[in-house]
């Protein structure tokens, strides 16, 4: 077997370690292409009108309304350009590869502006420390072609496990989408009622940020690929406000537990691929528990309409 798929089902192994500077300097262009998307979008509830989804070639903004007109970016991770379309049929390339932040940052508004696409925004990221300004980050960055395509190979089997799980529930839900300002995937069940004001703390992001995020009782699970802090791509689940007692919830399948560390559930990748592995199967049906079993955690404990809000 193929050390880098599972039972032929395209999960490839890809270690934190591997490609953590590729890593770090990809966060930083999603963080550019998110604020673009941002800049040109009115808001919507917990700010999903930010994020980016999974495409057929990598990550994409869909389409991005500019008067009368419109445009899209998407990153290919196929032939790894950043491409920008327009609706007047016009396309721009920005090349990923070896470079600073601040040529890409450069390189990415130089090349809207030549198709006609003004913008302008907040030259700082978020939820990282430091935060260096994107035209002070002058340092050149590496760009592992190789590691960006797993990634991403990553994020199509993520998405469309946390797909099948969203449509098991008949509450407000958000879309599957890609949170550039925290590096995960995410999908996110409500229980239809309000939550406490949330008291912010994100690395260099405004409390008024995470306050519209957390307006309301939620479940959210995803799927992070690690970071120096917490080496190791992982699934995760949580509950907010998080209901007295969680932490001790039992949760399904063996390896997944809670992290006190990160104050959420975590099952890891590579514990999924595992216990595949030994069963000669797809990590789906293993993700999916977990997933479930997290929500029920929650649910249960927060007292939720589950009759109302679930369906078989």
């Amino acid at each position: 077997m193929d050390e880098h798929t599972l039972a032929g089902a395209g999960w490839p192994a890809l270690k934190v370690a591997d490609w953590a500077s590729t890593r770090e300097a990809l966060h930083m262009y999603t963080q550019i292409v998110g604020k673009i998307r941002l800049a040109h979008l009115p808001l919507i509830n917990h700010w999903w009108q930010a994020p980016l989804y999974v495409s057929a070639r990598g990550l994409t903004t869909s389409t991005i309304p500019y008067g009368t007109d419109a445009f899209d970016i998407e990153f290919d991770f196929h032939d790894h350009q950043l491409v920008i379309r327009t609706s007047k049929g016009t396309t721009g390339r920005v090349a990923l590869e070896p470079k600073s932040v601040a040529d890409f940052y450069a390189e990415t508004l130089g090349t809207l502006a030549e198709l006609g696409v003004q913008t302008a925004i907040s030259a700082r990221p978020n939820e990282v420390d430091p935060a260096i300004p994107f035209p002070q980050d002058t340092v050149r960055r590496p760009y592992d072609a190789a590691s960006v395509t797993l990634f991403w190979r990553q994020l199509i089997q993520a998405d469309r496990v946390l797909r099948i799980f969203r449509s098991h529930f008949l509450g407000k839900v958000s879309p599957v989408h890609f949170f550039w300002g925290s590096f995960d995937m995410a999908c996110t069940r409500f229980s239809g009622r309000t939550a406490p004001a949330h008291p912010g703390g994100a690395p260099h992001c405004p409390d008024w940020v995470m306050v519209e995020g957390y307006s309301h009782e939620l479940s959210s699970c995803g799927f992070w690929p690690g970071d120096r802090r917490f080496p190791h791509a992982a699934f995760y689940a949580y509950s907010a406000p998080v209901p007295p007692g969680l932490e001790k919830e039992p949760v399904r399948p063996a390896p997944a537990a809670w992290d006190s560390q990160l104050g959420e559930f975590i099952f890891k990748y590579e514990d999924a691929r595992e216990i595949a592995l030994k069963d000669d199967a797809s990590p789906d049906q293993a993700v999916l528990d977990f997933c479930q079993s997290a929500y029920e955690a929650g649910a249960k404990l927060a007292q939720w309409d589950r009759t109302s809000l679930e369906r078989q």
